[in-house]
């Protein structure tokens, strides 16, 4: 009987403390992102977000997000990329555009694993922004809207995250939708 019982307590507790895989996995772009992967092997799989992998790739950018982090990457949705204008894309692509491609693609990230609730917590310290510097440099504030944290780039340009918390084994993914570029030098 006390086998039983401490079987049972143990696996109550183990429910209770650890979280299951299924309740972290999120749902992005028809494919499930689980957090036992990186950010690429993650986002490879998402169909709204081809266009962002492959400017990754067209970057070099990939074994880089693919390393130890951590890293919060905002990531586009090809939908905003299409809300740019007409041959931006087909233009960062080519490979004597490669480091303004960076420059933008690292612009979309932060070092360090930035939860919702962490970015939240940030915006309120700051009494309604919080400034972040990015990978490549460039400042990117990040603010309220309702329910909803949004971004403004350098240009005054915005993007509401629209999935966050998209745990990767290497950081966190907040889907976005609207491209953030940094100020034109």
């Amino acid at each position: 009987m006390k086998k039983i019982s401490y079987f049972v307590i143990a696996l109550i507790v183990s429910a209770l403390t650890v979280p299951s895989l299924s309740a972290q996995t999120k749902m992005v772009g028809g494919a499930a992102m689980y957090p036992t992967k990186d950010i690429i092997d993650n986002a490879v799989n998402s169909k709204d977000h081809t266009t962002l992998v492959a400017a990754v790739k067209a970057a070099g950018l990939v074994e880089t997000l693919k390393g130890k982090g951590p890293f919060t990457v905002f990531a586009p949705t090809n939908a905003a990329f299409d809300m740019l204008p007409a041959g931006t894309v087909a233009t960062l692509l080519k490979p004597e555009n490669k480091g303004m491609l960076t420059t933008i693609l690292t612009y979309h990230v932060l070092a360090g694993n930035h939860s919702s609730a962490d970015l939240a917590a940030k915006i309120k310290a700051g009494k309604g922004t919080a400034e972040f510097t990015t990978v490549s440099g460039g400042k990117l504030w990040a603010m309220m809207k309702g329910k909803n944290i949004v971004l403004k780039d350098e240009n005054g340009a915005m993007a509401k995250v629209s999935i966050a918390d998209v745990n990767q084994s290497n950081g966190v993914i907040h889907v976005i939708d609207h491209v953030v570029t940094p100020r034109k030098k």
